[in-house]
């Protein structure tokens, strides 16, 4: 029996939406799982931060706010405590140039224009340079200390993320124990042993963020405030260095 070719084609047609259909069918379903597994995650997100409690969200969104400061306040520091930053290589060309000529006016010009840690150690020193060398040592320290506070009031900000983000964390893994015991008080039999365990990971996850924002804070504290001092020691001896040439002359 033979099939005519319009018989052919309507079978290969058939067959064709027959397929379709089962490949759409298939990406539907993927689909549909791939929603109902985002939803799933989404509403253990939530769990995590809301943990039945509007306490324990108040205080993930002060981990945020940690995490975020420190992020700032890190980055602040990579900027501003750099050897550029506080002893611009511009102010000390600057001021050796000045004293070769002996014109003292440029050298509060040049710190004046530049103004940095070390520029304001400099106008220091030279401000008080008719009133002998001792003076002049005594002024510098002085000014080198008044500078480290400063820079050090910003660097510090790092070190109160570091000690805050652990508190935080502890108190919201607190929080989580209170309300995992009390969610034990409500339940019965093999349920109370899923209720714990699903109470407690909720609860452990404050702290081990808290420490995850700790850790690398107090790092950066460190290395920023050794970096700093380092470099404020270094503007000090080169002040002194600079102004040495002026030790036996007479400054009118």
């Amino acid at each position: 029996m033979k099939v005519s070719s319009k018989g052919r084609l309507t079978s290969l047609l058939l067959m064709g939406i027959v397929f379709g259909c089962f490949v759409a069918f298939g990406q539907d379903a993927e689909a549909a799982e791939a929603v109902v597994e985002q939803q799933s995650a989404m509403e253990e997100i939530w769990e995590i931060l809301y943990g039945g409690s509007i306490v324990n969200l108040l205080i993930w969104i002060g981990i945020f706010v940690t995490s975020f400061m420190t992020v700032i306040f890190a980055v602040n520091s990579f900027i501003n405590v750099k050897s550029e930053r506080i002893m611009p290589h511009v102010v000390i060309d600057g001021v050796q140039d000045a004293l070769q000529q002996g014109d003292l006016d440029a050298v509060i010009s040049t710190c004046d224009t530049n103004p940095s840690p070390l520029s304001s150690i400099l106008r220091v020193a030279f401000n008080n340079i008719e009133d002998g060398y001792d003076v002049v040592q005594q002024a510098v320290a002085s000014a080198t200390d008044l500078e480290s506070e400063k820079i050090m009031q910003k660097v510090n900000h790092l070190n109160v993320c570091g000690q805050i983000a652990p508190m935080l964390g502890l108190l919201g893994t607190v929080v989580g124990m209170v309300m995992a015991f009390d969610g034990l008080a409500t339940t019965s039999g093999a349920a109370k042993t899923k209720v714990l365990a699903r109470s407690i990971s909720t609860a452990l996850w404050t702290t081990c963020v808290g420490l995850l924002i700790s850790v690398p804070a107090l790092l950066f504290f460190t290395y920023f405030k050794n970096n700093a001092t380092r470099l404020l020691l270094e503007s000090e001896a080169k002040v002194l260095d600079l102004i040495k040439v002026l030790r036996n002359v007479e400054v009118e």
